[in-house]
């Protein structure tokens, strides 16, 4: 079942970002309400949203999972599961092939938690080959941590492979899943996921200010008194839950209840699956285009995901941000590139969008390419290549 055209009105520019992204009006609209952070109502909203989170998951409490909301934006999530989960003697091996797993080594540096960095080019997947080398080699390791969807280029690593190697070295796996959770099925079991941290302004398709780590419940309860960090404390936070049913600290009351609005369009529409084929008939709707005007992704299709991807400059001459304010003075906003090897830019599929949105961002494209003089190869070219 497809969303219906409940769009924001002309006045808002589309995102093609990949978080925060294009929501629903009916979403904005929840939040034109206030809640008390202590009321009962308001935690009785709290504990459906964990409720329908695991769900939404394939997971339960009854088989040993918790999920744990933590205020602030994603990267809040991923670093309290290192601050809180790794013991004081653990080490982790971070699969990096993009900006977001270097922010996890970054976290883990400022923690001064032991770790060690297995780098891959940042358009080549992790390796499952070298994760079990490195495993073998090394019995400190504790922890292995991928990012699912590298949101740097798009490129989606084999966490099921990395999860089967983590697993079968007795190691915890941990997934930074924040711009595919809720935009693609992932199997918990299957991938061997200990712990998973996404974002309430992601595939969902909320808006931005908390995070939610799914944990398995006794590896949560075994972290007592590992904690680095008071706010970002996993532990004390699924504690608090479970003696009040409220946040430690002052909840982003309004986010909570446009995501509240989210999850339940997520449910109308069909769940990850209905969302999922939606997200990937808006590549392929924005790849034909962009092909078509002559534009190259800087990923090849097998590794591409359908999230967000990664195009290369059209000539040594492109200005982006020339063409940047072109497209968006058009209505549609764009998404720099972080690629640390060539200039690209970025174009996300996610958010309340449809084919006929991403039609509409490349017919501006192609306008302001013209505008600027801009002389493209032809789409055979482009495409051969």
């Amino acid at each position: 079942m497809k969303p219906d055209s409940n769009l924001p009105s002309a006045r808002d520019k589309l995102l093609f970002t990949p978080g925060p992204l294009t929501t629903s009006l009916s979403v904005k609209q929840a939040m034109l309400h206030d809640a008390g952070s202590w009321h009962f109502e308001f935690n009785a909203l709290v504990a459906s949203v964990r409720k329908r989170l695991l769900k939404l998951a394939g997971l339960s409490h009854e088989a040993g999972w918790e999920v744990v909301p933590l205020q602030g934006s994603g990267t809040f999530g991923v670093e309290a599961v290192f601050q809180s989960c790794v013991p004081h003697n653990g080490k982790v091996v971070v699969l990096a092939n993009g900006a977001y797993g270097e922010r996890i080594a970054q976290m883990l540096k400022h923690a001064r938690i032991d770790h060690t960095v297995l780098r891959t080019a940042e358009d080549t997947p992790s390796d499952a080959a070298a994760l079990e080398a490195c495993l073998v080699a090394d019995k400190a390791v504790t922890h292995v941590a991928s990012v699912h969807c590298e949101t740097t280029t798009g490129i989606l690593n084999p966490i099921e492979k990395l999860g089967a190697v983590t697993k079968r070295h007795g190691r915890v796996f941990v997934v930074d899943a924040m711009s595919s959770f809720g935009g693609m099925p992932i199997d918990f079991e299957q991938c061997g996921i200990d712990f998973l941290i996404s974002s309430s302004n992601k595939c969902v398709e909320g808006v931005p200010g908390f995070s939610f780590v799914f944990a398995r419940r006794a590896l949560l309860l075994a972290s007592e008194g590992w904690a680095r960090s008071l706010s970002l404390d996993l532990l004390g936070q699924l504690k608090g839950f479970e003696k009040n049913g409220q946040f430690r600290y002052t909840p982003p009351t309004h986010v909570i209840l446009a995501f509240d609005q989210a999850l339940r369009e997520l449910e109308e529409e069909g769940g990850i699956p209905a969302r999922s084929e939606r997200y990937k008939q808006n590549h392929q709707a924005l790849m034909t285009g962009m092909i078509r005007l002559g534009f190259r992704s800087y990923l090849p299709s097998p590794v591409q995901s359908h999230i967000i991807t990664s195009f290369l400059y059209p000539d040594a001459k492109f200005d982006f941000t020339d063409f940047y304010h072109r497209v968006a003075d058009k209505g549609f906003v764009l998404y720099p590139g972080k690629i640390s090897q060539c200039d690209t830019f970025r174009i996300g599929n996610i958010g309340r969008l449809t084919e006929s949105e991403m039609k509409q961002v490349v017919y501006a494209i192609g306008e302001a390419v013209a505008e600027m003089g801009i002389k493209m190869e032809s789409a055979s070219a482009a495409k051969a290549q």
